[in-house]
């Protein structure tokens, strides 16, 4: 596990499969995304080092219910008084209600997939959602935070855009690998994906916090240069 400081209030945690957002509101904090189910510990360990409790842990925002994103969720919703935060539609998928669906892979990616190990990843255990989000609603933290809603990765995915911190959290449908800037893979709908990507790229923010990869700087910029056209 890697501790990355983006911001003194914003960190990436880079855990053992993923990566999730710790975000510092005056010592209440915000997770974005839990990686695998046995990342609960990499956490923590990452939030103690940076010298918090685990019981500072406010609120968790899960982008979308795929594991390498919900799967520590369940047992960071322990730790103290934490509310857990997902749209509406990955609700039921990340109660366990609802199956998982898979996503519809091209030849590429399913190659792509398998060469990641990500057919390995332990599913996400069941966890609780305290509060089911929907488009345009505002969570209390980064001095207020916006909920776009991104179908196409997952049909529920959400990015979250902090206008007064000039920061966007993309989950999957933004991606930024060896450089490159692209629109997210394993897609349950990719042209509606790419939508939801061209949704993220005409917001006029400084940085973007993707689901995979390092921060994109210039994100508005950056993104608007990749097309979308296929």
């Amino acid at each position: 596990m890697k501790i990355v400081e983006i911001r003194p209030e914003l960190h990436m945690l880079l855990l053992e499969f993923g990566q999730a957002y710790l975000w510092n509101d005056a010592g209440a904090l915000t997770l974005v995304d839990t990686g695998i189910a046995t990342s609960g510990g990499e956490i923590a360990t990452a939030i103690e080092d940076l010298g918090f409790r685990k019981a500072d842990v406010k609120r968790v925002v899960l982008t979308h219910f795929h594991e390498d994103h919900s799967g520590g969720a369940a047992e960071i919703a322990g730790w103290g008084e934490v509310s857990v935060l997902a749209h509406r539609l990955e609700a039921p998928v990340i109660r366990g209600d609802r199956p998982v669906p898979p996503p519809l892979f091209t030849d590429e990616e399913r190659a792509l997939h398998r060469s990641l190990g990500a057919h390995l990843l332990p599913p996400a255990p069941p966890c609780r959602v305290d509060r089911e989000l929907q488009d345009g609603d505002l969570i209390d933290f980064g001095g207020g935070a916006r909920v776009i809603h991104t179908p196409g990765h997952t049909d529920g995915s959400i990015a979250v855009h902090l206008p007064r911190a000039d920061v966007l959290f993309t989950g999957d449908t933004v991606a930024h690998v060896n450089g490159q800037v692209m629109p997210g893979v394993f897609n349950l709908d990719r042209a509606e994906m790419l939508r939801s990507f061209r949704r993220l790229a005409e917001i006029d923010t400084a940085l973007a916090c993707v689901g995979h990869g390092e921060p994109i700087l210039d994100a508005h910029t950056a993104m608007m240069k990749v097309p979308t056209d296929s």
